[in-house]
């Protein structure tokens, strides 16, 4: 039986096609000590690239931009702190319209902050959940379990499907 973390696919970027500048201040994080000097209070916009590193840019930058243009692992929004122990994730979603990643993409991000030593939550501390319009083509984020398209009323499927 697969678990969701066989489930983690790629993800190509579905947004704007006149976004794909390329990011200016794109850290990979390899190591914790990648985030000293650069974390801060604010959150990041992140991508887990397709060898699986965690790269991160300030949080207004596109994700097709942290991601160099190319396709990822997951995507959204991660925020850090340092305590005794080390850094660690205070924040963590998949919000991205850009790539619009599922939810067992967590386990892409998981990976690359395990490898880099950064501790985490057991999941997204903000999960989203995106689903295309199969009547009017619409992206949706799906809230409180209403599987319904925000500008049609059409049924949304229950499989993720933005692809």
């Amino acid at each position: 039986m697969a678990t969701l973390r066989d489930m983690v696919r790629t993800y190509r970027y579905v947004g704007p096609p006149d976004v794909h500048a390329v990011a200016a201040n794109v850290t990979v994080l390899r190591e914790a000590g990648d985030l000293d000097g650069v974390a801060g209070e604010e959150a990041f916009t992140f991508v887990v690239d397709l060898d699986g590193l965690l790269r991160i840019a300030p949080r207004r930058s596109e994700h097709v931009a942290c991601a160099g243009g190319r396709d990822v692992r997951a995507a959204g929004e991660v925020a850090f702190g340092r305590g005794a122990g080390g850094w660690t994730v205070t924040y963590a979603s998949n919000q991205s319209t850009g790539y619009c990643p599922d939810l067992p993409s967590w386990h892409a991000l998981a990976d690359a902050l395990d490898r880099a030593g950064i501790g985490r939550p057991d999941g997204f501390t903000e999960p989203f959940v995106f689903r295309r319009c199969p009547a009017c083509g619409a992206l949706n984020v799906v809230r409180e379990e209403v599987y319904v398209c925000a500008l049609c009323d059409a049924d949304l499927p229950r499989r993720w499907n933005v692809d």
